[in-house]
């Protein structure tokens, strides 16, 4: 039997302005919000879709949103699609980030303005922290297990956090490691 087909973006314009949206609602961190709008929303992409593919997003170099929307753009509409996420990533948001930085400038040394921005960190940290939650179950197809794969979260976070080591050094030993370890599993 096969899978239903998934619903994916009717052209490139409705591409283009899913993007943008996702762009704008992302501040301090689009992982909560991506995540959301692409497997939720728009189920553009299924839950193990998004884990596997944010992965790979993540080790490739540059932001982690728009190595994501370059796949998924890519997979609808070619080079095309590829090039239509990356505008609709960059062109609000570029302005909108231009204007505030003079607006900052003008205000940085304000009192209120430092409040402000540590209020909007503390609320992208619980945005991020929410969606791991989210992202949980669906570590338990994983063929290495729950166990180990919460082992793998908790040395990395020690190894970054705590013990300051370089997140670059973190990736490749036990990411590396992991990798290893999950191609042995499924071998055939």
């Amino acid at each position: 039997m096969e899978p239903a087909p998934r619903p994916g973006p009717a052209s490139l314009t409705e591409l283009f302005l899913a993007f943008n949206w996702l762009a704008l609602q992302g501040f301090g961190g689009v992982l909560a919000v991506v995540q959301r709008e692409l497997v939720e929303r728009k189920r553009w992409m299924t839950l193990d879709e998004f884990v596997e593919e944010w992965a790979v997003a993540q080790v490739m170099p540059g932001p982690n949103v728009i190595n994501l929307g370059l796949m998924l753009g890519d997979r609808f509409f070619g080079w095309r699609g590829a090039a239509v996420t990356l505008l609709g990533l960059m062109t609000v948001p570029l302005v909108l980030v231009l204007c505030l930085g003079l607006v900052y400038s003008h205000f940085q040394n304000q009192p209120q303005v430092a409040g402000a921005l540590r209020a909007m960190s503390a609320v992208a940290a619980g945005l991020i922290m929410a969606t791991a939650c989210k992202l949980l179950p669906a570590l338990r197809k994983h063929v290495l297990g729950m166990p180990f794969c919460i082992g793998v979260a908790v040395v990395s976070f020690v190894a970054v956090a705590l013990v300051r080591m370089p997140l670059m050094s973190v990736l490749l030993v036990v990411g590396g490691i992991s990798c290893v370890l999950t191609w042995r599993k499924l071998k055939p």
